[in-house]
């Protein structure tokens, strides 16, 4: 997946201004502990973030 990509599902799930936000600040289980941002600051893939946020929040499944 590419990056773009990963952005334009958050944002159709999580609306522009509040994607951005939930990325930064909640903590998921799965990276480790760590928030979407600080996931991709150490390299993890777009494709295992994104599993990883449909695994804590009710994502569309046209968007999965």
């Amino acid at each position: 997946m590419r990056l773009t990509e990963f952005w334009n599902r958050m944002n159709h799930h999580f609306g522009e201004r509040y994607a951005e936000s939930w990325a930064r600040d909640y903590v998921i289980a799965q990276l480790g502990g760590r928030t979407v941002t600080q996931a991709f600051a150490e390299g993890e893939s777009a494709k295992n973030i994104w599993r990883a946020v449909c695994d804590v929040v009710d994502v569309d499944p046209r968007l999965r």
